[in-house]
């Protein structure tokens, strides 16, 4: 089953700075996506967004959201129509008039798989919590105390053991870092730091 989206424009620029309302968007959110693990997950990719978009680009509230409504709704079709997954929540998306920015970001988040290239900000970041804060969920799991005390040692052993979440491609961790320029330790500390909040 190919995913590949076949082409690599999105929306209409002159949509720019548009977005769903936080409940328009939770509403969306409620009725497409209703297994309760994937919940969590687009929850914490969500929170990642809005996190990184407030303290590493210094981004103003409307602008956090837009980052924020991306890792909402990233996943959005995955759930109910797997076989339509990026393309249904695109569609719907640029049937609304949302920024293309938003629309593009969700349709990069797995190159590999959809055929479209992270070029900004957003894109990249989008693809790096993706996969990234899957896995820290999964360690999480799988300790007493969860987030509380977690290392960054324990993580990255994690991360070196391709047995241990199996599912979640290392190669995309790396290339997502590699294409954002960022360190995977800081990465993993700025997850774990932040990532046991999303679910509150």
């Amino acid at each position: 089953m190919s995913l590949n989206l076949g082409r690599t424009e999105f929306g209409d620029p002159a949509n720019k700075g548009n977005v769903l309302s936080v409940s328009a968007a939770h509403e969306l959110f409620n009725a497409w996506v209703l297994n309760p693990k994937l919940q969590l997950h687009m929850k914490q990719v969500a929170h990642l967004m809005k996190c990184w978009a407030k303290e590493k680009e210094n981004l103003n509230e409307a602008d956090q959201w837009r980052w924020e409504m991306a890792g909402l709704l990233h996943d959005a079709d995955w759930d109910q129509w797997p076989e339509l997954h990026c393309k249904k929540i695109i569609e719907y998306l640029e049937q609304k008039e949302i920024d293309p920015e938003i629309i593009r970001a969700i349709a990069s988040h797995g190159p590999i798989h959809f055929g479209v290239e992270p070029v900004t900000q957003m894109d990249k970041m989008l693809y790096a919590f993706d996969e990234l804060s899957g896995l820290m969920h999964a360690y999480s799991l799988m300790r007493p105390e969860g987030y509380k005390g977690m290392e960054l040692k324990g993580a990255k052993k994690r991360i070196k053991d391709k047995a241990f979440a199996a599912n979640v491609s290392r190669d995309d961790i790396d290339d997502a870092c590699k294409r954002a320029n960022i360190e995977l330790d800081m990465l993993i500390q700025f997850i774990m730091d932040r990532q046991a909040n999303a679910s509150l």
